[in-house]
Order: structure tokens, then sequence, then C-alpha cells
């Protein structure tokens, strides 16, 4: 057994200790869905302190527990809360959370984040669903000894994002009447915001958002055999293409405005998964 297997093990140990729940469906709250829990019947709550060797988010509006319960008739974790690679924390310890849901039974990982935008047809506020990433400007989270147990070591990413799940995400949109856009997130590793050159260099290379997070647990995810999908909130657009500075208060405070219609959109997908 790997020493990152150990350390999973006894995560997983601790969460059996205290329930049986199996949740089919993991989601990662971003800025923005704090108050998610309303949209489900919450069984159980684990803060992540309890957790032996879980690593603790300390970014201003990101709570760290897990919520067990229900989104609809679906069982399903949900991470109140991520860690960043750019709080200090190892990228092995970033992904350890997905790790643990893999671990806990889910088939499915549902990925949020706000994002700058970098698409000139965005406009702050829209919703991008994530159909591919690029994650070269961040350590691979598969750095290091491999967790055979979860993966092999040379893991295919043709098809990060599950094409039947982005089916049902737009279709649910178009249901919801709620305006999707599309396009490919990039990883940084914060915590400063991205130069007006970087962003240049960014768009050239393919991408429509970034971001510092979402892109090393979808490749956690995918090594692990999850089927993966997510949502972008456009909080701001990125710098260098408009003339605000940029600021987290800012992010939180659009996240926050299109609360509403994310958790709609993300509790009536999650339904039909």
């Amino acid at each position: 057994m790997s020493r990152l297997y150990e350390k999973l093990e006894k995560c997983y140990e601790y969460y059996r200790s205290l329930t049986d729940f199996v949740p089919r469906v993991g989601l990662i709250l971003g800025s923005g869905l704090g108050g998610y829990a309303k949209n489900m019947k919450v069984e159980m709550e684990i803060p992540y302190g309890d957790i032996p060797g879980f690593p603790v988010s300390t970014v201003q509006g990101h709570d760290g527990k897990f919520l067990l319960g229900y989104i609809g008739d679906v069982p399903a974790v949900v991470m109140k809360g991520r860690v960043h690679f750019y709080e200090g924390y190892a990228m092995k310890d970033v992904v350890l959370p997905t790790r643990l849901m893999k671990r806990m039974g889910i088939e499915v990982l549902f990925l949020t984040n706000a994002a700058g935008g970098i698409n000139r047809a965005f406009r702050v506020g829209d919703f991008m669903m994530i159909t591919d990433q690029i994650s070269s400007f961040v350590p691979s989270p598969l750095i290091g000894e491999n967790v055979s147990e979860l993966g092999e070591r040379f893991p295919d990413m043709t098809h990060i994002y599950d094409e039947e799940l982005m089916q049902i995400i737009r279709m649910t949109a178009d249901e919801e009447e709620i305006p999707l856009q599309s396009g490919v997130y990039l990883q940084t590793t914060g915590p400063n915001f991205e130069s007006p050159a970087e962003i240049r260099m960014y768009g050239v290379l393919g991408a429509d958002a970034v971001g510092m997070s979402t892109a090393c647990e979808a490749i956690a995810a995918r090594h692990a055999g999850i089927r993966v999908c997510g949502i972008s909130c456009i909080s701001n657009m990125a710098s260098g293409l408009s003339d605000e500075e940029l600021s987290h208060l800012d992010v939180q405070s659009v996240a926050d405005q299109r609360a509403a219609e994310f958790e709609r959109l993300v509790t009536k997908s999650i339904e039909k998964m």
C-alpha cells in the first residue's frame, strides 16, 4: 500500500466510523455557492478539521465541511469549501478530498468555480460549461508515487469532461431558460490575479476562462475513474479586458448575485444524473 493511499484510507476509516452513507455524486462548491445546503436534504455534516490529516480551507467564503444527503433523490456528498494550491498545500493534499469522495462511493464529480472571462464574447455573470481544460501552469496532482489502488500510472485525459454529462447540463439550461456559454478552463497557481500579458497568452493558447482551482481536481478524478463535469461562473473579465482592478471581494459579490440561478442549474442537472 502506497503512503498516499494509506493516508487516504485513514481519512476513509474515520468517515466510515461516522456513517455508512454512500453518495453517488460529489459536488465541489466554488465561490457564490456557499449557501447551497438549502437545495438538498442534509443528513450529516463533517468538518474537514475533524478528519485525520485532512486539509482545511483558509479562504474567505469557503467553509470547510462535507455535507452528506440528497439532491432530489440522488445521494450526494457536497464539499462546502475547497482547498487551493496557493494556500500552501501540496498538490496531493489539494486533491485528497476528491480521492476521499471516490472512496466514499461517488461515480460523478460536479465541479464549480468562479472564473475570470478571457473570451471576449463572455459577459460578467455568464455561466460557462467546461468542455476541456489547460492545467500546464500548475503541477500535476499525479506527480510522485502512483496511487495504483485508484488508477494507472499514465491515465488518458482525452475526454476529461464527460460528453453525456455535458449534454445533461445543456438540456437542463435550455429547460430552465438559463443562458449557458461553453469553453476551455485554464488553472493558474494564484493567489495573485494574472497580468494582462498572461491573459493575452492564455487566450492564444485557447483558454476561455481562468481560475485557481478545478483542473487539478478533474485530473485526480479521471485518474480514479470518476466521470467529471463542471460549470464556471464568470465573475469578472480577466486582467486587461476591462478598466476595473480585480479583487476577491468583487468576485464573491458577482458570484453571490448569480447564486440562485447557479444553484438551480446545478441542482436540476444533478437530479438527471
